[in-house]
């Protein structure tokens, strides 16, 4: 379909184009036109995921050269079934916080500069996701950084949020320094930057002039690679990579608070997994070291998911807990994810990994859902502090409703969404006869019990003494209560969505081979025949 290709491509256009023209805002003297604007933007991008994901699900992995010019030569967007799934998600979710944003208006004293940097961060967040090359990550990871950080600030006012920010910012301008260190050490051991073409040089060493690999490009490989996942991990908050988030996400404003937990933490998963599976997977130059960093990885998961869990308990700030329920739910994203290390068949480690990616739609929905339907209570209550909260959910059914399904979901029970991340990861690892995922999935469920029954008990089934404050504009309530119910239909519906989940798990276990083949297949073909050649190579199994 020739149109979901145009859409494609002029995605990070019109969000760039409808960022730079809020400021219009002010020469016109519109206050309505930084919403506007910023709506238009989300929605474009909404519709366009929705015509990326049906193409890629039907056709196969997409290519938009920018410019004409072909992989390897220039920048190219590459979308298959994961980031496909993963873009549709983000750009939906981002569509819900711009409409809650504009109920959020009354706390916004500059909505011209905050739509900037909102419009700014989605379009970090699609670049990241859509991009098949290494560099315009890097781009894309400046972009979604710096919109972050200064959202996280916004606030300026409070000292709080400038800490957080300036914790935020500093650490994270390291963090690409050393991504961008590791891209320049992939471009002088493989000669490119494109995805594609590095997935294929990574593994030609195996089947080109060497029978080993040599011991330059593998340990060059390793060093990058090991510089890549600190972002990575930095990025999504992976335990111990996590001590940033606890104060940035809490500071920012509330709808801010939601695309970071629900939308940005995905980013350093989803390239976790590019990086391991499509460009350094299975017989690349990684070698045997690739199997000891997904265990790490595993273990990591795990950690944070525990560690997440049991903070949960002790926070008295609503947003604060929230926070910590990211860092674990992060932690089992990873466990999906990075089932690769295991002996046990293909079917048993595509079964773990499609957990992780239901996972990360799970939680983006709920965590966005959380953080929004707290925000509404934190204005009735005039106080993001539990105990002042005590019985205001009350006075708002819709918002506590919503509020008391999303926990459900995180929480893993039936009929919701989360219930199925959690089953399929468990059943992933329990068909490859490791029954350790399963229990320590259970173990951090049982322990974020206990956060979630606290927020609840004193949110909604509290008494309340103190007057509570009129929230105007009730309709958003009815904006939080369809997220919620969408995360039971996407339960209930489950085996019609099961075939994305699918097929975003196998691009990762076994696709790389037509990932490869779509990005070689747009170089010209005097440069193609000797790729050509190699990919024609591992397809039959044939050794030189």
């Amino acid at each position: 379909m020739e149109l979901a290709y145009t859409l494609l491509g002029l995605t990070t256009p019109i969000l760039i184009l409808h960022a730079f023209s809020i400021p219009l805002a002010k020469i016109v003297k519109s206050e309505k036109l930084p919403y506007i604007l910023a709506f238009t933007a989300s929605l474009f991008a909404a519709i366009s995921s929705s015509f990326v994901l049906y193409e890629v699900y039907h056709n196969g992995p997409m290519i938009y050269m920018y410019g004409g010019w072909p992989p390897h030569f220039g920048i190219v967007y590459e979308v298959d079934a994961l980031n496909a799934l993963v873009g549709f998600l983000t750009s939906w979710v981002m569509l819900a916080v711009v409409l809650y944003s504009y109920w959020y208006r009354h706390h916004l004293d500059d909505p011209v500069w905050y739509f900037i940097l909102l419009v700014g961060l989605e379009t970090g967040i699609l670049g990241c996701l859509y991009t098949g090359d290494a560099f315009n990550l890097f781009v894309m990871l400046e972009v979604l950084g710096i919109s972050a950080y200064g959202l996280v600030a916004y606030h300026r006012d409070k000292a709080e949020a400038v800490e957080a920010a300036a914790k935020y910012a500093l650490i994270g301008a390291v963090a690409t320094t050393f991504y961008f260190t590791a891209v320049v050490l992939l471009y002088a051991g493989y000669g490119s930057v494109n995805m594609g073409v590095l997935a294929l040089a990574s593994r030609s060493q195996l089947l080109w002039l060497f029978y080993e690999i040599p011991p330059s490009i593998k340990y060059l490989t390793l060093f990058s690679i090991a510089l890549a996942l600190w972002v990575f991990t930095y990025k999504s908050a992976l335990f111990p990579n996590h001590f940033w988030l606890p104060d940035a996400h809490p500071e920012a404003p509330t709808p801010v608070s939601a695309a970071l937990s629900g939308l940005v933490v995905n980013v350093g998963i989803y390239a976790t997994a590019r990086f391991l599976y499509t460009i350094f997977g299975e017989y690349s130059a990684l070698g045997e070291y690739r199997i000891v960093v997904l265990a790490a990885l595993f273990t990591l998961g795990a950690l944070g998911g525990l560690i997440g869990a049991l903070m949960m308990m002790t926070q008295q700030d609503i947003k604060r807990l929230l926070a910590y329920s990211t860092i674990s739910h992060v932690g089992i994203a990873y466990m999906g994810i990075t089932a690769g290390f295991l002996n046990g068949s293909k079917e048993a480690i595509a079964y773990a990994i499609a957990g992780g990616v239901i996972h990360i739609v799970a939680h983006g929905i709920a965590k966005a859902l959380l953080f929004m339907s707290s925000g509404v209570l934190i204005d009735a209550a005039g106080s993001r502090n539990l105990d002042e909260m005590r019985g205001v959910g009350r006075y708002y059914p819709l918002t506590s409703a919503s509020l008391i399904l999303g926990f459900l979901s995180l929480a893993g029970f039936i009929p919701f969404i989360g219930f199925y991340s959690k089953w399929y990861i468990a059943r992933g690892y329990l068909d490859a006869e490791f029954p350790i995922a399963p229990i320590l999935i259970i173990a951090i469920s049982a322990l974020s019990l206990p956060g979630y029954l606290k927020a609840i008990a004193a949110i909604v089934f509290s008494t309340r003494e103190k007057p509570v404050n009129t929230v105007k504009e009730r309709w958003i309530e009815y904006l939080l209560f369809a997220m919620a119910i969408a995360l039971i239909v996407l339960g209930v519906v489950f085996q019609y969505m099961w075939p994305f989940y699918e097929s975003a798990s196998k691009e990762l276990v076994s696709g790389y081979l037509e990932y490869i083949d779509r990005a070689v297949d747009k170089i010209p073909l005097e440069y193609r025949i000797f790729i050509s050649s190699e990919i024609e190579r591992m397809l039959t199994g044939v050794k030189p």
